[in-house]
């Protein structure tokens, strides 16, 4: 039996009422949804409670999925809606505690501008500049080069245009590229100023 087979019988199951079933289909599919989680939502426990939504909330939407739809892009789907009710809710947090700090006390904007160009400098790697791109990007380029999905999956799972999932894909990688050089630009600079000094 196919893997996707699998799935479906396991979804037949727990629409039959059998709860076991759903817990197997948890199972086999909950490290791809951890792993793209993760990525997207960088607090861990916040990850590992918003993963616990995830599966709730697609047990909820079981009786309204197409059998005929392939399983894991439609829970990935379900995922990444889940991931930006979640964004929507901590930017409305962090917005009103902005306002309550700035009601509060106008001192301290130099000591957290410091920390967050110290922790920008000290992250280079690839994956924290993927973090920097928009979030669209972000999505795109986590569901094709994290998950492997293709362009057409990805578009199935955003519900977007093909062309749009295209389109965000080379806009991903043409910043990313853009901020490669940048960062090879400014290592080289930094070392000719050594040099002279």
């Amino acid at each position: 039996m196919s893997e996707e087979n699998e799935y479906i019988t396991l979804v037949r199951l727990t629409l039959a009422g059998e709860h076991e079933a759903y817990g197997e289909l948890y199972e086999k599919t909950v490290t791809d949804v951890y792993r793209t989680v993760r990525f997207l939502v960088h607090d861990a426990a916040d990850a590992e409670d918003l993963v616990q939504e995830i599966y709730i909330q697609a047990y909820r939407s079981l009786e309204r999925y197409d059998l005929e739809r392939t399983f894991k892009p439609w829970l990935m789907g379900v995922s990444m809606r889940q991931i930006k009710s979640y964004r929507r809710r901590k930017m409305m947090q962090l917005q009103f505690s902005q306002r309550m700090e700035q009601m509060n006390t106008q001192t301290g904007l130099e000591a957290d501008f410091s920390s967050h160009l110290i922790h920008r400098l000290a992250n280079r790697h690839l994956l924290e500049q993927v973090h920097r791109l928009p979030y669209k990007l972000q999505q795109v380029v986590t569901l094709h080069y994290l998950n492997e999905y293709t362009q057409e999956e990805v578009a199935d799972i955003l519900d977007i245009p093909l062309g749009t999932v295209k389109s965000r894909i080379h806009a991903a990688l043409t910043k990313l590229r853009q901020k490669q050089e940048l960062h090879s630009e400014l290592a080289r600079k930094v070392d000719n100023a050594n040099e002279i000094g």
